[in-house]
């Protein structure tokens, strides 16, 4: 007999809010869907391990999902435990009323794992945010339970009534409205199910009902053709008999080939014991993933019981150079269903640079699963992944030294990006922080400072472009200096990090000023005043820079002619200016503009004709190439500066001949 009834609602206008506003993606209803249905198996099977059901043998768990896009339809098929009329009226009629959440209280002393992923009974209803109407179509597994198929049209009003389909189950239905229609399209629904379903525990299958159809029609035709022959013919009757094994042998072959598979993986490995994964199971998983086929560093397979349950794998790619090139994904799982990407209160900030994925069932998720409740829980859980990669790093470290220093490049701009962020974390990383020193040695800071404590005391010089800074790189080497290679764009902050926690430490790019140890035999105060205010006011009246700052110095290298630097405090204002974009086009004052220094070496031919010939015939073409290079040295010139560049140098090499 039919029963009608409105649903039971403790507000009329929660319906609405439900269909419209709870979860704000709509294609989120097909992993709700088929997280029930999977709820449903679990239930099945809990019952069977406690000796409340017997299972059928050799009996496949599974769920189904039938599309049609000429009728607009969608369906999901499982064949888990199944609602008998009283719980259809319990669960479905009465909306947030969990059915999960209901099994597991009534459970609860008789199994302690909790596998059952939804625990708010709103899933269900997800469904009508892209469709008109939806039935329901169930079976308990109970012995004697009658079949329930209900109906509803997206009020509040449904009716229900008994079915004639008694396979223990559920078939959920859904009549799409005019604008989801594409929820009825094949390749639309694999790629949700890709999204949200790839490592659901049980196996999903997808049918095209518009094909199978097709198909159907298509061998019927076949069947009822007529072929006329005499039967009488021997020939004729080989061949028929020969026909009849090769059909055989072809629908054999065919029926392998139609066989559905499944769209998922239901032993993901980050559920596999980390003993029993091997380094090609572990690539292959994060370049199918990930779809990045250049081979991850090194990994990290969280595997943790208590005081919480959390799984997963964590990878550190192989990165461009580049800080700001970066970009991670961190897939948040719960119970094996696809959350979200890149979730911050559950990753830490820093490990948002890295792929992989965490799957965590005691995540305290709210009724959408799109946010998360219980601060002080969800910061434990970042804590202890925060934990794993330092100690993971650290001993690494400790035990594999050169495989450590091999991936260090790599590696930094995460390590140091994790110490900006994370106080305990770079408590923990103190003691392994690399420098690359310009022999290319692994250092650690107090070993660069201890080596250079008497040419250089508590200062450490860096090299942030090797090219640029080549005339740089080759004084320091020939004075017996170091530096360190600091590249990241990450390293303008981190190094101001290190000067905070090392009061008496200061970096100092490598062109930054000139060191003592460069300067030859002293010139007096008097003479370097006459020299400096001779070859400014010449300088800037041959190059038409009148902002010129010039600098001279009795360097002991005699070949070299001029130098730019830029104070290391301008330098980083500068940077952070053009990080935050801030000011003006950045080149202007990095080198050609306001703030840069020329260094001009007064034991240098070239320097000294201009100081003995000031109004010489050729001191204005000197003084300007001698900027130039200066310049060239750092950075491209501009085309205009180029072009007059090249003519010079012709002119002046045409002196020559």
């Amino acid at each position: 007999m039919e029963k009608k009834g409105s649903l039971s609602i403790n507000s009329e206008n929660i319906f609405p809010i439900i269909k419209k506003w709870l979860y704000s993606d709509h294609d989120i209803f097909i992993r709700e869907l088929v997280s029930n249905g999977c709820d449903a198996i679990t239930k099945l099977k809990k019952l069977a391990l406690m000796g409340d059901y017997q299972e059928v043998e050799g009996e496949e768990y599974k769920i189904e999902i039938y599309a049609s896009a000429k009728d607009k339809t969608l369906t999901f098929v499982d064949n888990g435990i199944g609602m008998t009329e009283e719980e259809v009226e319990k669960y479905i009629n009465q909306i947030a009323f969990s059915g999960a959440t209901d099994f597991i209280n009534k459970y609860k002393d008789k199994t302690n794992e909790d596998q059952i992923i939804g625990h708010f009974g709103l899933g269900f209803y997800s469904a009508f945010m892209v469709a008109d109407k939806v039935t329901i179509e169930t079976c308990s597994y109970q012995k004697g339970a009658k079949p329930v198929f209900w109906e509803c049209d997206g009020g509040t009003d449904y009716s229900m009534e008994e079915s004639d389909d008694d396979v223990r189950g559920t078939a959920i239905t859904l009549y799409l409205n005019e604008e989801s229609y594409e929820f009825a399209n094949e390749y639309r629904v694999k790629e949700i199910i890709q999204k949200y379903c790839a490592f659901m525990p049980y196996n999903i299958y997808f049918i095209n009902e518009d094909k199978v159809e097709e198909e159907e029609a298509k061998a019927a035709a076949e069947k009822n053709k007529v072929i006329e022959v005499d039967p009488d013919d021997e020939l004729v009757g080989d061949v028929k008999e020969a026909k009849s094994d090769d059909s055989a042998e072809d629908k054999t072959e065919e029926a392998k080939k139609d066989e559905p598979k499944p769209l998922n993986d239901t032993n993901p490995l980050w559920m596999k014991n980390p003993k029993d994964c091997t380094d090609e199971e572990y690539i292959d998983f994060y370049q199918r993933v990930f779809l990045d086929f250049k081979k991850p560093l090194f990994w990290i397979h969280l595997n943790m019981d208590y005081p919480f349950n959390l799984k997963g794998i964590l990878y550190f790619p192989k990165i461009n150079t580049q800080y700001d090139q970066l970009e991670g994904t961190i897939k948040l799982y719960n119970n094996q269903v696809f959350i979200a990407d890149n979730i911050k209160e559950v990753i830490p900030e820093f490990l948002l640079l890295l792929k992989g994925v965490i799957d965590c069932p005691d995540l305290p998720l709210n009724v959408s699963r799109s946010a998360l409740q219980n601060d002080g829980f969800v910061k434990k859980i970042s804590d202890y992944i925060t934990k794993k990669v330092a100690d993971k790093l650290s001993g690494m470290c400790k035990t594999d030294k050169e495989n450590y220093e091999k991936y260090w490049d790599d590696l930094s701009p995460f390590i140091k990006f994790g110490c900006l962020k994370d106080d305990k974390f770079c408590e923990k990383m103190t003691d392994y922080m690399l420098f690359k020193n310009l022999e290319g040695k692994y250092l650690t800071l107090p070993e660069y400072l201890e080596a250079g404590k008497e040419k250089y005391e508590n200062k450490v010089f860096y090299v942030s472009d090797e090219q640029a800074q080549s005339q740089y790189i080759n004084m320091f080497k020939e004075e017996g200096m170091d530096a360190v290679y600091l590249v990241h764009n990450i390293d303008n902050p981190y190094i101001t990090h290190l000067e905070s926690k090392n009061e008496n430490v200061k970096f100092l790019r490598i062109d930054a000023d000139l060191s003592d140890n460069f300067v030859g035999e002293a010139l007096s105060e008097d003479l370097i005043k006459e020299y400096t205010d001779k070859l400014s006011e010449k300088f800037k009246k041959a190059t038409g820079n009148d902002k010129l700052n010039v600098k001279v110095e009795n360097l002991k290298n005699e070949a070299i002619s001029s130098m730019l630097t830029l104070s290391e405090e301008q330098r980083r204002m500068i940077e952070m200016m053009k990080a935050y974009s801030m000011g003006g086009p950045m080149d202007m004052a990095m080198f050609g503009g306001e703030g840069e220094t020329l260094v001009l070496n007064a034991s240098n031919k070239l320097v000294k004709y201009v100081l003995d010939n000031p109004e010489g015939e050729h001191a204005d073409k000197i003084c300007c190439q001698l900027y130039d290079l200066a310049v060239l040295a750092n950075k491209p010139l501009s085309p205009e500066a180029m072009t007059a560049f090249v003519a010079r140098s012709n002119e002046i090499l045409g002196l020559l001949i």
